[in-house]
């Protein structure tokens, strides 16, 4: 159980194989915007689990041999939000919302005693359309998350989400009353090391049991049960 403390508790929400999946699209649109920044066809890609844009440029980069220069990184963080806004009909027919996660983020939107945000790797404008698309973004406050672009380091943007939202709900946000949610280790690693409690969905490549090995107080399969999501991350200790 999470341990209360006066005010509100932080849900922040990683985003792809959590609460979506692209189906693929991702990975052509990061392609077209890898071409777009270098002047050539990516042929390599580093590993993109649990890792922030930048990160997964960077190596990207050095698998071909390029230079890792801030040019390329300018280019490419406005690039890819705009394959994204071009291609939103596309992501809309070929992506989904995963089973239970838009009822579990409208029951969660409900409580007050819960903010409810995102930390993802993702560049900000892409992660704000990807949820605009699927309509999620109506329940989260986007403005009390953390970006791909806020830190190459993932665990520092737990930090940077805390901040933002004691800026605008008046509560210092700490271990005891943040959580993120995600389907990785990668995304437990996060929490625990940036200093949050974590929670494993098993929607990934991850089974519930590699998630609860890797610190997640618990794993749940998929989000399709809300009343227990719900009333987990509302409990406190009796």
């Amino acid at each position: 159980m999470i341990p209360s403390r006066s005010g509100p508790r932080l849900i922040l929400w990683d985003i792809d194989h959590t609460l979506i999946e692209t189906r693929g699209l991702g990975s052509e649109l990061y392609g077209n915007a890898f071409r777009t920044a270098t002047g050539i066809p990516m042929t390599h890609k580093a590993d993109v689990t649990g890792q922030t844009e930048p990160s997964i440029l960077t190596a990207t980069l050095r698998l071909h041999g390029i230079a890792e220069d801030e040019p390329h990184l300018s280019r490419y963080q406005a690039a890819l939000p705009a394959e994204y806004d071009r291609h939103r009909d596309e992501l809309s027919r070929r992506g989904r919302v995963l089973p239970g996660a838009q009822r579990t983020l409208i029951a969660l939107a409900g409580r007050p005693e819960l903010v409810q945000s995102v930390l993802t790797g993702n560049l900000r404008e892409v992660a704000r359309i990807k949820l605009e698309v699927f309509g999620l973004d109506r329940y989260v406050d986007l403005d009390a998350g953390a970006y791909g672009d806020d830190d190459t380091d993932r665990p520092k943007l737990v930090a940077i989400a805390q901040r933002r939202a004691a800026a605008n709900y008046g509560t210092i946000f700490g271990r005891d009353n943040t959580v993120v949610i995600g389907d990785s280790s990668h995304d437990i690693n996060t929490g625990l090391q940036g200093g949050a409690r974590a929670v494993g969905v098993a929607s990934g490549s991850e089974s519930v049991a590699q998630l609860r090995d890797a610190g997640a107080m618990v794993a749940w399969p998929d989000l399709t049960d809300t009343a227990a999501i719900e009333a987990f991350l509302l409990s406190s200790p009796a």
